[in-house]
């Protein structure tokens, strides 16, 4: 007799785990791109491999890499030319559109008078989260809420109260007092949502905007565990995790021959693309990125060994006292006595001409910031589709408003169980 539930379930995961399997192994292929670090690596091994490819962003302006770093499809293009197996990766990070029209948006997202403590940012991206799960038919429970911000944006078209769940008493009193200001369906409640006896309550609409890590992995696991209705989640920070070697949710991506195993700093590759920061900031950040790198330079001569130190970050003053300060300071910290007759100037310049080529060698690598991301992702949505729920997987906003801007949006398909697995 045929498993009519078990043919159901299968034929609901294959789609997403085709897209999983095609990204990991591309990953896989390509690990010498992006598992070096440039800032720690002077010289990574692909250079020497694809010598034509290191002359090409070699000769890339600075203009041309701020344009480049915003292009990464188009850098994918120009690149194929000398690395074919990127000829590909346009359709490789390609997802739907979730996003609903700007009218839309605009009546989903908060007014500005009742934005009360909530960034301008934020209000638009919750704006836009919301519009993509529009209609709601069942009241939710907003997981790791803050102060409530996405609750109070979802009330309008929730059909019933929202619970909100969050850890920080602060931020909970805070969310309590805006709610009652506003008059909105809203209670939040101090909970902490990695405790091991918590309990969901059933027939709800679980939402979580820029949950971190383990944080929104929970959800899934405990939401789906409850057989909540709906799921819908926008992951953030998928290198915040328990484990140092990253293993996929899903049984099917598991148990994949030729599983990429990133560690916890390999993820944070997934999340080092930011909108565009204020001059002022990309201005210090160019500045201490330079310091550092001629201090890595220096400490490598002074201690005879071509390998990088780790320092850990510095106090806000050295950046008015000059770089020599620096220099005393990271090496006070890790122990090392510089010549008294250090030209520091010398130095400087070396941490310059290291920044340079470290930004030409992190284009090749930002590349698959993109793909990793897209490989955990897809594995969330199998993992979802082997619990038999239905999943859209796709961006809810333009890059430009969060970088962070996909969306699993999964409706639980009724009269199937899922199966039951060991993993966890």
């Amino acid at each position: 007799m045929i498993d009519q539930k078990g043919v159901l379930a299968k034929a609901l995961t294959d789609s997403a785990y085709q897209r999983w399997q095609e990204l990991n192994d591309w990953l896989v292929q390509h690990r010498e791109f992006w598992q070096p670090a440039p800032f720690m690596t002077p010289e990574p091994a692909w250079a020497r491999r694809h010598p034509k490819l290191a002359a090409m962003v070699k000769e890339l302006s600075d203009s041309d890499c701020e344009h480049l770093n915003e292009a990464p499809e188009e850098l994918a293009r120009q690149a194929s030319r000398l690395v074919p197996s990127l000829t590909g990766y346009a359709e490789l990070v390609r997802v739907p559109q979730l996003s609903s029209s700007r009218e839309k948006v605009t009546e989903a997202t908060l007014p500005e008078v009742r934005a009360t403590d909530m960034p301008g940012r934020k209000r638009l991206q919750s704006g836009a989260f919301a519009a993509s799960l529009a209609p709601l038919e069942h009241p939710a429970l907003d997981w790791c809420c803050g102060k409530g911000h996405l609750s109070r944006t979802l009330a309008p078209l929730c059909p019933g109260d929202i619970q909100g769940y969050e850890w920080n008493p602060e931020l909970v009193r805070d969310g309590n007092r805006l709610a009652r200001q506003f008059r909105d369906p809203v209670s939040i409640a101090l909970q902490d949502v990695m405790a091991a006896e918590l309990t969901l309550p059933g027939n709800l609409h679980g939402v979580a905007l820029h949950a971190c890590g383990d944080l929104h992995r929970q959800l899934l696991r405990r939401g789906s565990e409850a057989g909540l209705p709906r799921l819908s989640i926008s992951p953030c920070c998928y290198h915040l995790a328990g484990e140092e070697i990253y293993r996929p949710l899903s049984e099917k991506a598991s148990s994949h021959g030729g599983l990429l195993q990133p560690s916890r700093n390999d993820l944070r590759l997934a999340v080092r693309e930011t909108v565009t920061a204020p001059a002022r900031v990309r201005e210090q950040t160019r500045l201490v990125s330079q310091w550092r790198l001629g201090f890595d330079g220096l400490q490598r001569h002074v201690r005879g060994r071509d390998e990088y130190l780790s320092v850990p970050p510095h106090p806000a003053r050295l950046m008015k006292e000059g770089f020599p300060a620096f220099c005393r300071w990271a090496a006070e910290k890790k122990q090392l006595d510089l010549p008294g007759d250090t030209d520091f100037d010398a130095w400087l310049d070396f941490g310059a001409q290291r920044r340079a080529q470290v930004r030409r060698h992190e284009l090749v690598r930002h590349l698959f910031r993109r793909p990793l991301e897209l490989w955990v992702v897809w594995d969330y949505a199998v993992f979802l589709e082997e619990q038999c729920y239905r999943v859209r997987l796709g961006q809810f906003c333009d890059r430009a408003l969060t970088p962070r801007n996909l969306l699993i949006d999964a409706v639980r398909v009724s009269g199937i169980q899922p199966a039951q697995h060991s993993h966890s």
